[in-house]
């Protein structure tokens, strides 16, 4: 029997683990769902040749991608390698333009490579001396949520976002973004369908909005 779902493929943002979409439910009777996990990069990796053995990982043909944050970017240049049905990006960027000014600045002043990544392995002890609930409760996410803490992928994954180049946005994209986005500001973001109130995690804090909304906007 000829299998007529449409397989769509996620990507999380930055160290995080497809635990983000756990409340992204889309019909079984209409749709395959994917999840796609990040892995160290290579010494030295560009993130276009990451990307082509990423999309390794995908055994469907004319697929529908969604990536969060830094999986937007890279989903992007996953669609150079495999013919993709459509694109979604989601709380991230479209091209180089669309990065706000502070990751300009470091990608001039490179001071994006003193970030000190290595701490992403001391979230419990953070947590223990956390000084208010909102910064527990924002740990606690993190824990959740991030499984990535090589220091080397984290430090490979800032400098790609930093130093992206692209300037054209892909054909069949659809640029879905928080107007209250800390980390890519919708005041540089043009093209998009704006989500009122959803901030930069809004994936999944505003998973009801996706759930009603998605189906609608693979199948158009």
């Amino acid at each position: 029997m000829k299998n007529n779902k449409i397989p769509v493929y996620f990507v999380p943002g930055m160290a995080a683990n497809p635990s983000i979409f756990k409340n992204i439910k889309l019909s079984e009777d209409e749709f395959e769902v994917h999840f796609l996990e990040w892995f160290v990069p290579e010494k030295g990796e560009t993130i276009a040749n990451y990307a082509l053995r990423m999309t390794q990982k995908i055994t469907h043909d004319n697929i529908v991608l969604i990536g969060v944050s830094f999986g937007g970017i890279l989903v992007q240049e996953m669609a150079r390698h495999i013919k993709v049905k459509k694109l979604f990006v989601i709380s991230s960027v479209k091209t180089m333009h669309e990065l706000p000014r502070r990751m300009k600045i470091a990608k001039t002043t490179k001071i994006y490579k003193i970030i000190p990544t290595s701490l992403a392995k001391q979230i419990d002890v953070f947590r223990k001396y956390a000084p208010t609930k909102f910064i527990a409760k924002r740990l606690d996410l993190y824990k959740e949520f991030l499984s990535v803490s090589d220091k080397y992928y984290l430090d490979w994954s800032i400098a790609q976002i930093v130093n992206w180049n692209q300037t054209e946005i892909l054909p069949n994209t659809i640029h879905i973004h928080g107007e209250k986005d800390g980390v890519f500001p919708m005041q540089y973001i043009s093209d998009c369908i704006p989500i009122k109130g959803g901030t930069h995690i809004m994936i999944i804090n505003k998973y009801k909005w996706f759930n009603e909304n998605l189906p609608r906007l693979i199948r158009e």
